[in-house]
């Protein structure tokens, strides 16, 4: 049985004639009389009486009508549907986004695609850069956003942004009139970092070592404002996103612009390798690479 059998049916059964039935649908009546009888035989039942001038159905052919119209209904609701997603029309994914990163770049990319395409549905996921990565891994989100660098042998990965650290001093620190400043110059200092499954945790600690110390950390948290505050209480220096020192008060604490060397923090938007992307997370991708390499 194929969905041309029921359709067929169904046009007999609706003008009541082999004849009219073929004319309507353009095909000659010998085929349609054929398709109609396949599907009888395949049946094991007769579906219409022949033997008047009028075709009608018999009860095994009113019984087969309903259910055909219903398979043809859910056959072009089906098509519809995988229309929708092709064209983008409707749709759904899971994107996982730091808190740090989420607050500072896609509240307005995220509400610019939604108004695009109103029936495209987000789930965010906030997690630190290493959790998500390994969210991707386990099939639980579909896209991600992650400081840089990842392992591009289980990533797909399209950058998008390209930014640097500042470094974060409390107003009354012996380096806050300076206007550059070495890593080295912060060997003895207490950090207050971003928590381990942050990424910027790893960045600023490989950046320090690499300087030839390992930063001494007195604080993490999972919170840029905490952190904020805690520089503001004098309980020691960070490195922090320059989206981020642009929400600071100029008043109670020192942003020096100038670290050398430079710790870059470079976004990107990552999938898992080889794995199933939908029409409406490719869309979201493109979207969002555009926006912010426009």
């Amino acid at each position: 049985m194929d969905m041309r059998q029921l359709s067929y049916f169904l046009e007999v059964a609706q003008h009541a004639s082999f004849s009219k039935a073929s004319q309507a649908i353009h095909l000659s009546q010998p085929t349609l009389s054929k398709m109609v009888k396949n599907l009888e035989d395949e049946l094991g039942v007769v579906l219409l009486d022949r033997s008047t001038r009028r075709v009608v159905l018999t009860e095994a052919g009113k019984v087969v009508q309903a259910h055909a119209q219903t398979v043809i209904n859910a056959s072009q609701h089906l098509l519809a549907a995988v229309a929708d997603l092709t064209e983008m029309k409707k749709g759904q994914f899971t994107l996982g986004l730091p808190p740090v990163i989420g607050a500072s770049f896609f509240p307005k990319v995220i509400a610019d695609f939604h108004q695009l395409y109103p029936d495209i549905t987000i789930r965010i996921v906030e997690e630190g850069g290493k959790r998500i990565e390994q969210l991707l891994l386990e099939g639980k989100i579909n896209l991600g956003v992650v400081v840089l660098p990842v392992d591009e042998r289980k990533f797909e990965v399209v950058p998008i942004v390209e930014r640097h650290l500042n470094l974060v001093l409390p107003l009354t620190h012996s380096l806050s009139q300076r206007q550059k400043v070495r890593l080295t110059d912060l060997k003895d200092e207490p950090f207050i970092l971003f928590r381990q499954e942050f990424n910027l945790h790893d960045r600023v600690k490989e950046a320090c070592i690499r300087e030839g110390f390992e930063p001494r950390v007195a604080y993490e948290s999972t919170q840029w404002d905490f952190i904020y505050e805690l520089i503001c209480a004098n309980q020691g220096i960070s490195l922090l996103p320059e989206t981020i020192c642009a929400r600071l008060d100029p008043g109670k604490v020192r942003v020096i612009t100038h670290v050398e060397p430079g710790i870059h923090w470079d976004l990107a938007i990552i999938r898992k390798k080889g794995g199933y992307i939908s029409h409406a997370a490719k869309g979201w991708i493109e979207f969002a690479r555009q926006v912010f390499l426009a």
